[in-house]
């Protein structure tokens, strides 16, 4: 077995649970943390609640390597995502000199909203901010990130050096087309029983009027064992006299 590093996504905010803002940031952060061997585990939402916020923190960075969260970070009232961090991690969360600097450099005396984008937990150190706006911060294996999507993947420039990485995953799909779930299930059972190590997955699509089939996706860490599952899952197919099956690269 190859060292698994795993993270979890937190995304606070109560636009995101009244469905007034999609979230697109998972997604995002996702397919970046793959690139580094980081396997995204869990995500969570939760909304502007302190106590909320706190539980679900504490509660994911001792299950997972990493911990991002987003959203929260901003001046007005409800942004209490800093403060809250270092409430779940027993500290307080003075401001920042280097973001007051900035801060001030924009504004002049910044007013008590833009001050509440200074506050960082003690001990935490800062994640730069190329868009525009305050940086986010790393405190332990939690990292806060803003909540507007380009900023927040301009942050994760600054993340991802900071990570222990993993093995890349990597994938390839066995699509079949012409024949349904029910018939691919046993053959896929059966190889995803021969390879506890590998993530196989299908994924039934359908195109009216009469295109229809299941994308089967084979992801490991392992190169040479994704191939090797792919091509039993093909034989296995054949012998069950399937036709319509292509590899296709992912």
């Amino acid at each position: 077995m190859v060292d698994r590093v795993t993270a979890a996504v937190l995304i606070i905010g109560d636009e995101i649970l009244s469905g007034r803002t999609q979230d697109v940031n998972l997604n995002a952060i996702a397919k970046y943390l793959a690139t580094y061997g980081v396997d995204l585990a869990e995500a969570r939402v939760v909304p502007d609640i302190e106590q909320e916020i706190v539980e679900a923190v504490n509660a994911l960075r001792t299950k997972y390597d990493y911990v991002i969260t987003t959203g929260g970070i901003g001046p007005t009232h409800d942004d209490i995502t800093a403060d809250s961090v270092a409430k779940a991690f027993g500290v307080t969360a003075p401001e920042h000199p280097e973001i007051m600097a900035l801060l001030r450099e924009r504004w002049g005396e910044p007013n008590a909203a833009r001050r509440r984008m200074a506050h960082v937990p003690e001990g935490g150190t800062l994640v730069k901010n190329p868009v525009q706006g305050p940086p986010g911060f790393q405190k332990e294996n939690v990292f806060v990130l803003a909540g507007v999507p380009a900023i927040m993947r301009g942050m994760l420039d600054d993340v991802g050096p900071r990570l222990r990485t993993g093995a890349v995953v990597v994938a390839t799909t066995v699509r079949v087309t012409g024949t349904g779930e029910g018939t691919i299930a046993a053959p896929l059972e059966a190889v995803a029983k021969a390879h506890p190590d590998l993530s196989i997955g299908s994924y039934p699509f359908f195109a009216p009027p009469d295109v229809y089939g299941a994308s089967l996706v084979i992801r490991g860490r392992d190169p040479a064992e994704v191939e090797a599952a792919a091509v039993e899952l093909e034989k296995t197919l054949a012998d069950l006299g399937v036709t319509g099956v292509e590899r296709l690269e992912a």
